[in-house]
């Protein structure tokens, strides 16, 4: 079953610092047609931080999407919705072995799977003894001061 994602693209920011940000707002499985009807409801439904005193709301379908264009009192601004097919995901759970008769399938499914690419040791969990503290509950030594695994 084709799993799709819901995502959302819109500005942040202000002035010099606006840019455009973008968020998988959510998965789909099933059809097309499936993903675009959930993505027209949220769509219909989103309410964008700006601008803080919409004018006027105006909803646009476009191919695979939409895109919401909001009046405000100075400007307008944008939200792009589209659907698009999930390839790829490498933070998606492994899918959970089907118990068959076919040892090949499941040589296959294993000969498929990426291997996880190592990460560093996460430095020591913070030591759980009585540490000082002053009347106002802050360490009088910090936890980071003396460790050797920092740079």
């Amino acid at each position: 079953m084709t799993t799709w994602g819901l995502i959302l693209e819109t500005t942040v920011g202000s002035g010099e610092h606006k840019h455009t940000e973008a968020y998988v707002m959510a998965h789909v499985e099933g059809g097309r047609e499936t993903a675009l009807a959930e993505l027209e409801r949220r769509a219909r439904a989103y309410t964008p931080e700006h601008p803080r005193s919409p004018k006027r709301r105006r909803l646009f379908r476009d191919g695979d999407g939409f895109l919401l264009v909001v009046d405000g009192a100075w400007q307008s601004h944008a939200t792009r919705f589209s659907a698009a097919e999930l390839l790829d995901d490498t933070d998606r759970p492994a899918p959970a072995e089907r118990v068959s008769g076919e040892p090949a399938a499941a040589e296959a499914r294993s000969a498929t799977t990426p291997t996880p690419i190592p990460t560093p040791e996460s430095p020591p969990p913070p030591s759980t003894a009585a540490v000082e503290r002053d009347e106002d509950g802050v360490p009088v030594k910090p936890a980071w001061l003396g460790r050797t695994d920092l740079p």
